[in-house]
């Protein structure tokens, strides 16, 4: 299935433009909202304190508004995370993964991402988050994986380092584990990222070196020079 196309809103004058933010504004303020309801185009336009009709003067539909609310929050995300990747440039690259990881659980979790692709809206609208989660965030963490790997920083396969970090990000952010232990969730993020690059066994002998933690952790295999330290 195709990605959620969003009608332009053209040949329109700039308070017709401001009025387009308005809505969007709003709209993404009472749809994303972290205690979800249902949230019909009635009480958008109660909210507003306009008619139905002007709204879909801008957009044709609830789920053109959506997708439009999607691609301005998404739009924020990717900035967001551009940024933490440029300040984070020459750092140690546990530093980059970390910070990396840290900016996109905190963006996921400000829109509802995890949430959206889980149930909320229609499966095209789902199908549409997950898509720009995935170009948004887990592609870049995966090639910051492949990176660290051909550098020799890590030892565990890429591959697999992804589909952990992916499932413990999403599992947290719909989970309401910072609630039963009293602690924010920005903390419990930043936990999970510190198991993910570090381990959470703290070595039994001080002395325990890499060869021994080699032997434990697989490393990926490369067609013509096998494993690949």
């Amino acid at each position: 299935m195709g990605t959620v196309e969003t009608p332009s809103v053209s040949h329109v004058s700039e308070g017709d433009r401001q009025r387009a933010d308005v809505i969007l504004e709003t709209a993404g303020r009472l749809f994303l909202a972290p205690a979800f309801t249902r949230v019909s185009m009635d009480d958008l336009a109660r909210e507003l304190g306009m008619s139905k009709k002007t709204i879909y003067r801008h957009f044709p539909d609830k789920r053109s508004l959506l997708a439009a609310v999607l691609d301005r929050r998404f739009a924020a995300v990717e900035r967001t995370l551009a940024a933490a990747a440029e300040d984070a440039e020459g750092q140690p690259f546990d530093v980059r993964v970390r910070r990396f990881l840290i900016a996109a659980g905190s963006e996921l979790g400000r829109i509802g991402a995890a949430r959206l692709a889980a149930g909320r809206g229609d499966a095209r609208l789902r199908q549409y988050v997950e898509q720009r989660v995935d170009a948004a965030v887990y592609r870049r963490l995966d090639e910051l994986f492949r990176e660290g790997h051909r550098r020799g920083v890590l030892s565990a396969p890429p591959e697999l380092l992804g589909e952990i970090t992916r499932g413990a990000l999403e599992r947290l952010l719909t989970s309401q584990l910072p609630h039963g232990l009293d602690c924010a969730a920005a903390d419990l993020l930043r936990a999970t990222v510190d198991t993910v690059l570090y381990g959470a066994i703290r070595p039994a002998h001080p002395g325990i070196g890499d060869e021994q933690l080699r032997t434990v952790i697989p490393t990926a295999r490369d067609d013509k020079q096998g494993v690949v330290p």
